[in-house]
């Protein structure tokens, strides 16, 4: 009886024994894995070209000239949207988004009028030709472009006004309803304040509240969310203050 149970103790002690030994030899098991958080995608600066016309991003100062200078787009259209004059155009991306801003401005009791869109080239030859004879050629840089130098000539750009004409194509147009409401909200349609005050040294251009540029929702979002800053100093471009 007594062999019996030395013979079951020694039995016992080595099962918990090699038991032990497994354990020990065993991999630890690894912490259960945490989900990590997906970081947004690196806006992409190079999605579009900076120098083709056809492009939203295109870029054109007085650093910038278009290439070809007498450059036309191909798919301009009338807008349907309240217009200073009959006829006037833009590229059809761009009408479309116009089209959507007015309605909601509508919305919001805010009328705005397209006071000018695509410019030709032959159109900004005789434009500049005026602005020189007027007020100098050192005048008229500060306020109009050369010819084949105009973001008008690209069907991107467009000059807006309120409806009631107050202020149109004038300084004054940011202190009114329509100017406040432009600035805070055109860049949820695709558009920027291409001039803003405060930038002539970059973008070669007195303050334009009045003229917006479209280059598509994220960019417009983008440069928003960075204190609308140029579209120079967002893909660091040199500023172009004066023509070269």
């Amino acid at each position: 009886m007594r062999r019996r149970f030395f013979f079951l103790t020694a039995l016992a002690l080595l099962i918990i024994a090699a038991t032990s030994y497994y354990l020990l030899q065993s991999p630890k098991a690894s912490p259960p894995r945490v989900a990590s958080k997906s970081q947004p995608a690196a806006f992409n600066k190079k999605q579009y070209s900076l120098t083709d016309p056809s492009s939203p991003w295109i870029i054109v100062n007085k650093h910038r000239p278009l290439q070809p200078k007498d450059y036309a787009p191909r798919d301009l259209v009338t807008p349907s949207i309240a217009l200073r004059t009959d006829g006037m155009q833009v590229r059809q991306v761009t009408a479309t988004a116009l089209q959507t801003m007015f309605a909601a401005a509508t919305h919001d009791q805010i009328g705005l009028k397209l006071s000018s869109g695509y410019r030709s080239y032959a159109y900004q030859v005789n434009l500049y030709a005026g602005y020189v004879q007027k007020q100098g050629q050192a005048g008229a840089d500060s306020l109009s472009a050369r010819p084949g130098y105009s973001e008008h000539q690209t069907g991107w750009a467009a000059d807006i006004s309120a409806a009631n004409g107050s202020c149109t194509l004038q300084q004054c147009f940011a202190t009114t309803p329509a100017g406040k409401w432009l600035a805070a909200n055109a860049y949820k349609y695709g558009f920027i304040i291409r001039y803003g005050a405060g930038q002539q040294s970059v973008t070669g251009y007195a303050s334009e509240p009045w003229h917006v540029r479209y280059v598509g929702l994220p960019l417009a979002a983008q440069i928003h969310s960075q204190g609308n800053t140029t579209l120079e100093q967002f893909f660091k471009l040199d500023p172009a203050p004066d023509y070269q």
